[in-house]
C-alpha cells in the first residue's frame, strides 16, 4: 500500500546518514515571532517597546513580525500590518 521509501530513500542507512538528509531537506514552516518580544521595560523577556523602540537604545526600532509575543492563531500577516501602521504612526508624531 505505501510502496516503498521515497525520501530519504533506502541509501541512508546509518545515523550519520539520516541526519545529513534532515540537515538538507529540513525547514521551518512557521513565522518567526518572538525573537524581539514586545513589552514593558521591566519584562526581562521584553525587548521592544509599544512603540517598536529597543529598550536601552535611543534610535533603534525592530517593526515587523518579531516583536509578536506568540504567534496569533490566524495568519500574521495582517497583525504585522497593524503593529507596523502603529509603530510608523508613532515614529511620525516624533518627527513632525
Amino acid at each position: 500500500m505505501l510502496g516503498e521509501e521515497t525520501t530519504p530513500g533506502p541509501s541512508a542507512a546509518s545515523d550519520e546518514q539520516l541526519l545529513q538528509a534532515l540537515r538538507q531537506t529540513l525547514a521551518t514552516y512557521q513565522h518567526s515571532v518572538g525573537t524581539c518580544r514586545m513589552g514593558q521595560a521591566d519584562d526581562p523577556e521584553a525587548v521592544v517597546s509599544a512603540t517598536g523602540a529597543v529598550h536601552g537604545l535611543e534610535n533603534l526600532y525592530v517593526i515587523d513580525a518579531s516583536v509578536m509575543p506568540s504567534l496569533p492563531s490566524a495568519n500574521p500577516n495582517l497583525t504585522t500590518m497593524a503593529i507596523a501602521e502603529h509603530c510608523a504612526a508613532t515614529l511620525l508624531l516624533r518627527i513632525v
